[in-house]
Formats: C-alpha cells, structure tokens, sequence
C-alpha cells in the first residue's frame, strides 16, 4: 500500500505565491518519477510537470517560468507556484509512479493523491 498525502493549498490574490507539498509514502521500492496535476471544474486533469529520480524536469507550457518542482530525498516532491494567476484556479493532485513491494515481489503503477484545492483570486 502506497499514501500520497498533499498539502500546501489555499487561497491566494493575483501574483501571489503559494507552496504544495506532497509526502509519499508506505510499500515503495523505488520512485521513478513524481509530477502534479490539476483539475479546473467542468475540465479535464491535466499535467503540470514532473520530477523524474533522476533529477530532469519538465513542465506544462502554461507554467513555465511560474512553478517549480523540486525533490528531497524523503520521498517528497514539492511544487512551487509563483505569479499566480485566476486560471491556476484547480484541485492539485500528486502523481507517483513507483515500484512497489507487494507480496512475492514488486509490482509498477501509478498512484494518486487525494488532491489540494488552489484557488486564486482577488
């Protein structure tokens, strides 16, 4: 079993910054990487960017320049949102794809955490 616990969210005005956190933990062999997602109401989820183990990044057009993921070694994965505008506006939801242990072996898939909600607006 495998937890993906974010947090950070909130609301925030135009231009202001916020900071989302997301803790994995449980059964996990080896991350392979690690990305946010967000989904705006009445919109498809979308990608946002990714952290792979490695280190590489790579970011949705929309917020390059703006957000940043980063990376501890504690199984964390951080997203920073900066020059916050209306339509970043969404519920944000961790990703992890992972080995994972399961009885007799291993076993790679995604998971998904329970999503923190950005709501940016004056």
């Amino acid at each position: 079993q495998v937890q993906l616990v974010e947090s950070g969210g909130g609301l925030v005005q135009p231009g202001g910054s916020l900071r989302l956190s997301c803790a994995a933990s449980g059964s996990i062999f080896s991350i392979h990487a690690m990305g946010w997602y967000r989904q705006a109401p009445g919109k498809q989820r979308e990608l946002v960017g990714t952290i792979t183990s490695g280190g590489s990044t790579n970011y949705a057009d929309f917020v390059k320049g703006r957000f940043t993921i980063s990376r501890d070694n504690a199984n964390t994965v951080y997203l920073q949102m900066n020059s916050l505008k209306p339509e970043d506006t969404a519920m944000y939801y961790c990703n992890m794809d992972a080995t994972r242990r399961i009885p007799g072996g291993h076993n790679r898939g995604q998971s998904w955490g329970q999503g923190t909600q950005v709501t940016v607006s004056s």
